[in-house]
């Protein structure tokens, strides 16, 4: 496994000055050794193999600048070999023979394509998610995978299927995690996942969540229905125990204030009506009794 060399490169200001000096050196040196090969003698012509070589240099110099923005990075290499990563911004002057591959150190967002998966109960599901990422090893990123961009990608949906695969959608049991009811645990959990494939590439990972989660399409029907039901049950459920808190203090209330005396028949016949009325849909039309209680 590769790891990170901090390097140095020199000012580049400074190595500017030397570098177009050198340069002009050497055309100057040049230009006046023909010159004096047309004017005094032939034989100094034998110049031009230290002069044209000056001049050469000096190109070959002003190669060796380059400029860094913040957030940046250079891998730098000779002839194949890591020599360091430069991280410092600004104007810099490096050997002109160093091989200096820019990487950005910047966070950077990578949304996965909406995949069909299967959730833990094996229903069809439609997932994707966000990731923030950013390199933050430039020597396992450069050398230890191929292509980081994509090998960022192709990691990120490959944890993405396996987290839809560890939990169920929804309607899980008491306590249990699901996709829908506990956002940030998953969240959570896919971030490791993530942080765990992409730590050989010299990736951090800053973020990843859900995007998208949906049933896939040729059972989203079915599954609203079972929505629906199960929500109009759960309504009942209440309804229904609200209903016999109600009934059970109406008639404690008249059994303590002795408002009336019911025998057990009336008390279920009281209890029926008191449910229908409370539990009903539609609204119930009250029938009047005038006559006695017993009529």
């Amino acid at each position: 496994m590769s790891h990170e060399k901090r390097i140095e490169a020199r000012s580049g200001w400074a190595m500017l000055v030397f570098n177009i000096l050198v340069l002009l050196s050497g055309v100057a040196a040049t230009v006046f050794t023909i010159y004096l090969t047309k004017t005094v003698s032939e034989k100094c012509a034998w110049f031009l193999f230290a002069t044209i070589p000056t001049f050469v240099a000096g190109i070959i110099l002003l190669v060796g600048h380059f400029a860094q923005e913040p957030n940046e990075a250079r891998a730098i290499l000779l002839f194949g070999a890591y020599q360091g990563t430069v991280r410092d911004s600004g104007f810099f002057w490096a050997n002109p023979f160093y091989s200096k591959q820019r990487m950005s150190l910047r966070s950077r967002n990578m949304e996965t394509q909406r995949l069909k998966v299967n959730d833990k109960r094996g229903n069809p599901i439609e997932i994707a998610a966000v990731v923030v990422w950013r390199v933050n090893d430039t020597a396992q990123a450069l050398f230890d995978v191929e292509k980081y961009e994509q090998y960022v990608h192709v990691q990120s949906e490959s944890a993405l299927r396996h987290l839809a695969n560890c939990y169920a959608y929804d309607h899980g049991e008491e306590g249990e995690i699901t996709l829908r009811s506990a956002v940030d645990e998953v969240s959570e959990a896919l971030q490791k996942e993530l942080q765990e494939r992409l730590g050989k590439a010299g990736v951090v990972v800053e973020e990843a969540r859900l995007t998208h989660l949906a049933y896939a399409p040729e059972i989203a029907g079915a599954m609203l229905r079972r929505q629906q039901a199960e929500a109009i049950i759960a309504a009942r459920k209440m309804i229904v125990h609200g209903a016999v808190s109600m009934v059970q203090m109406a008639l404690e209330e008249l059994a303590e204030k002795q408002v009336v005396e019911l025998d057990n028949e009336r008390k279920a016949s009281m209890v029926s009506n008191l449910l229908v009325v409370l539990c009903g849909e539609a609204e119930v039309t009250p029938v009047v009794n005038a006559g006695t209680l017993y009529s």
